[in-house]
């Protein structure tokens, strides 16, 4: 077989549409992804068609043999202009196939030369569908799993109206202050801006939250670092816990495994109802494997080893926990190597670097690099 045309509207492509393209790549030698604009839809669709063909061929700019074009009109009549007479249709379940029986006979109809080729959903993606992406999104639901990750950074924007981005770096490098600083800014520019701590919501989750599931999160977290850690209230006696984690990285990613669902319980919900730019302060976010979070939209911070070191005594830490503490994190190297293997694996994402000394910084130019590279309004 040599040539056919896959067509849908991409509002917005998923992988469920993704995985369909790759394997009918395979069996034709030349496939065309068409997306299309419904008449009848024009007011329903969240992108524009030039949005969505640019989701759809950044989404398959892997595949060679696959062109991604952008038609308006019914489907038959555009196959039918084309002389195109093999079409791709992707089938997930009885409505579908009922769905597309019906396109098949009006493009038969059309062109008695139509021939349809039907590819059943992979089962793992047999529930994924455009729109149900975007219902997920209204409730800042976890989508990473189910569209690219430039197309979740779409959604984000244009469902959600937030723009995220992690703000990392190592214990003593000022992240706090950079937050506060991007809050003067955004301020001054009339840019809605938002701080979310997460080692503040961790601390909550450990110390304050009286919630069955985080008594539960409290009683694991006891049963894998012993009874010491508990305190007489039922909380978590995040010191003692420290002295532990700190000084064990096989511990520290166990504590991360067991926080991991709570954390995004809590960070969901301190993100719901605000717009603009979200600032997610999380030290150990690639260490986590959680840029995702940020779609690898990072500010990363660094500063020189002695305002570092001074910084950190003014905390009251001993030399040795403050040696226990920069052990446990990534270096600045380290995280900015990793990130970039991120945003060149997923194909999105930005890497912003602050240089936070205590005689100079170019927090500035960064706040507009970021607000001018998002293109936040």
């Amino acid at each position: 077989m040599t040539k056919a045309l896959y067509a849908f509207s991409g509002d917005p492509i998923t992988n469920g549409h993704i995985d369909i393209v790759e394997r009918a790549s395979k069996i034709f030698n030349e496939l065309i992804v068409g997306i299309g604009t419904n008449p009848e839809k024009i007011n329903k669709y969240l992108f524009s068609l030039e949005e969505r063909t640019e989701m759809a061929e950044k989404s398959l700019a892997h595949l060679a043999n696959v062109k991604v074009v952008s038609y308006e009109g019914l489907l038959p009549d555009y196959v039918y202009e084309q002389n195109m007479n093999l079409v791709v249709r992707g089938i997930r379940n009885p409505k579908d196939f009922e769905a597309e029986k019906m396109l098949y006979e009006l493009c038969k109809k059309q062109s008695p030369q139509f021939e349809a080729h039907l590819l059943f959903a992979n089962p793992n993606l047999s529930q994924v569908s455009s729109s149900t992406v975007k219902d997920l999104q209204k409730d800042l639901a976890e989508i990473h799993k189910y569209v690219p990750m430039h197309v979740k950074q779409k959604l984000e924007e244009n469902i959600s109206k937030q723009y995220v981005i992690g703000v990392i770096g190592e214990i003593g490098v000022g992240k706090s202050y950079v937050c506060n600083r991007f809050k003067e800014l955004a301020n001054k520019a009339v840019i809605e801006i938002h701080h979310i701590d997460l080692d503040k919501i961790g601390h909550q989750i450990l110390g304050e939250l009286t919630e069955p599931a985080y008594e539960t999160i409290r009683t694991q977290i006891e049963k894998n670092f012993g009874s010491r850690i508990r305190l007489a209230d039922g909380f978590i006696n995040r010191k003692k816990l420290g002295e532990i984690v700190f000084n064990d990285p096989e511990k520290l990613s166990q504590l991360n495994k067991i926080m991991y669902e709570p954390l995004k319980v809590r960070l969901r919900n301190s993100r719901r109802g605000k717009k603009g730019l979200i600032l997610l302060d999380a030290a150990l976010l690639v260490e986590a494997g959680w840029t995702y979070l940020c779609n690898n939209n990072v500010v990363a911070i660094t500063t020189h080893e002695t305002d570092q070191k001074k910084r950190l005594k003014k905390r009251n830490l001993t030399d040795e926990q403050i040696k226990r503490r920069l052990e446990s994190q990534y270096s600045f190297a380290v995280k900015k190597t990793k990130l970039l293997q991120k945003i060149n694996e997923d194909n999105n994402g930005n890497l912003w670097k602050i240089i936070n000394r205590d005689i100079a910084n170019n927090i500035d130019d960064i706040f507009a690099e970021v607000v001018k590279d998002l293109k936040i309004k």
